[in-house]
């Protein structure tokens, strides 16, 4: 099996763009749900450009590992979530 064979389709990665984004939203702090996102979006422009098949595998990759990773904070973070939200999420008056 060669390495081009293993690269992730572009279907693929769009999957994997989405999931970290939807994971994002899981977060109840607003601060770690905006880092998340604007994490998730920075990695994805970083790494637009890539042409060689192991590095692209490599980020996808990670991706994945960063992925997994998200879904175990969300919980964690969903058991300790503060009771009070961030100023950023009150309504105005």
């Amino acid at each position: 099996m060669t390495v081009a064979a293993s690269t992730p389709s572009r279907a693929e990665t769009l999957a994997l763009f989405r999931s970290l984004l939807r994971i994002a939203r899981d977060f109840s702090d607003y601060n770690i749900r905006e880092y998340t996102k604007r994490r998730t979006i920075d990695g994805f422009r970083q790494n637009r450009d890539l042409k060689d098949p192991s590095a692209i595998c490599s980020s996808f990759s990670d991706g994945k590992s960063q992925l997994e990773v998200a879904k175990r904070q969300a919980i964690v973070y969903s058991l300790y979530a503060p009771k009070v939200k961030s100023v950023m999420e009150l309504e105005k008056i």
